[in-house]
């Protein structure tokens, strides 16, 4: 009895302890697994890399370790959804919801030869010519499935560009979502982009009076962007090569994987291109329609130095700011090509206006609005000097008509008299002229 007893004693002792061991162990793995997650979580964000794209290709340089990546859209006050995909949970709602006609692979991948007619290659993925069935030139934009912009920014475009019509926006006019490709099909800009008639040899130099219509083309499509849009967008990567010219050398604003609807105290990755990023966006990772502004305010000096912003475009305006006084001075910087074929009058005026743009306060900075307005006084005071000087020859002529005639009258009155003296009265009639 006593031996059973003592067994009994000693089974339990010994369940008791192999309980404790295995809450212990329990206890272990369970903070251990959630270390490791948290760790995970943690490298995550901080190895989220921000794109900065250089040349049209991505470039990425960690600039901010406490920003959040671009997987880390800025949420809703609502339900706490990403706040520009809010409502549609799956790819083929958001995409249908968006009113852009859907095109299926078959059809893209005939339009495109097997897809062998690439014209570009940017962050997005390659861009292909395509013609369509029914004659149309498109461009199809293919969605790179090595892509760091992503699934992300193909939702956005459609999202955005299903609802903005605008002519100074390049229009989307369809898309595809099948067999895991996703494919963007715009208007086919038969001109290429501004970039490459700023640089390129082939293209001749842009005349002054063009790079100012261009300027306000652009403006007139981020005005639009910013004050006819609801909710307002920001566009967060202007720059040449996203500016796109038509047959005519109209110019519409490109790509719109980057943009995001503005909302107030948002604060997302700091994302855009090398050499147009504003400074306050840098160093507060927020960014507002005055971001923008500042990267038209540096196309703005792209165009009249004709120097691209990768190449110290700034720091030679910084240096020609320091030897111009308001809006004088500036012709220093003026692109080569142009000399002789711009009045510096007008110069002037444009480059203070970018000066404006890339003030280093962003409240200082005038909007998109007024950046129209100023440009549009611009062109339309040089066409009514056109108009007055054109005015100005045709009354010249009018005028040495009227001499001619008075001379033809002359002459005649004098056909009394001999040769030599008709000569003689004719040739002082002509400098009387």
């Amino acid at each position: 009895m006593k031996e059973e007893s003592t067994g009994l004693i000693i089974g339990i002792s010994i369940g008791v302890v192999i309980g404790i061991a295995l809450a212990i162990s329990a206890l272990f793995c369970f903070r251990y697994h959630r270390k490791r997650s948290q760790i995970g979580n943690s490298s995550s964000r901080r190895a989220a890399a921000i794109p900065i794209r250089q040349n049209g290709f991505d470039s990425c340089t960690i600039l901010s370790d406490s920003t959040l990546g671009p997987d880390s859209p800025v949420r809703s006050a609502r339900n706490g959804t990403s706040f520009w995909l809010e409502g549609f949970k799956k790819s083929s709602n958001m995409v249908s919801a968006s009113g852009i006609p859907e095109y299926s692979y078959k059809d893209l991948q005939k339009a495109t030869y097997n897809f062998t007619t690439l014209i570009g290659q940017g962050a997005f993925g390659p861009v292909y010519k395509a013609q369509m069935s029914t004659g149309e030139t498109v461009a199809v934009k293919v969605l790179a499935t090595n892509s760091k912009q992503g699934e992300k920014e193909f939702h956005t475009e459609v999202m955005l560009l299903g609802r903005l019509h605008h002519r100074n926006l390049v229009n989307l006019v369809g898309y595809c979502a099948e067999k895991g490709q996703h494919m963007l099909i715009y208007v086919y800009m038969s001109k290429g982009c501004l970039a490459s008639h700023l640089y390129s040899e082939e293209n001749g130099a842009l005349g002054w009076e063009l790079r100012v219509h261009i300027a306000l083309d652009v403006a007139r499509g981020i005005e639009y962007l910013h004050d006819g849009a609801v909710p307002p967008v920001i566009h967060r990567d202007i720059k040449s090569s996203n500016i796109l010219l038509d047959q005519s050398m109209r110019a519409r604003v490109a790509d719109f994987g980057l943009s995001r609807e503005e909302v107030v105290d948002k604060q997302a990755a700091i994302r855009g291109t090398f050499g147009y990023l504003d400074p306050e966006y840098i160093s507060s990772g927020t960014f507002t329609k005055k971001s923008d502004v500042y990267s038209f305010g540096v196309l703005l000096f792209e165009l009249i130095a004709g120097r691209n912003p990768q190449q110290g475009l700034m720091e030679y305006v910084e240096l020609a700011a320091m030897n111009s006084e308001g809006k004088v001075g500036w012709e220093e910087i003026v692109d080569s090509r142009l000399e002789g074929k711009c009045e510096f009058e007008e110069v002037n005026e444009v480059a203070a206006l970018a000066y404006k743009c890339i003030n280093r306060v962003p409240k200082k900075r005038p909007s998109m609005r007024d950046i129209v307005q100023v440009l549009t006084r611009i062109l339309k005071s040089r066409h009514q000097r056109n108009h007055h000087h054109e005015k100005s020859l045709s009354a010249t002529g009018d005028e040495v008509s009227i001499d001619v005639d008075q001379l033809e009258t002359k002459t005649s009155l004098t056909h009394h008299h001999t040769r030599e003296e008709s000569i003689d009265s004719s040739t002082a009639d002509m400098y009387d002229l």
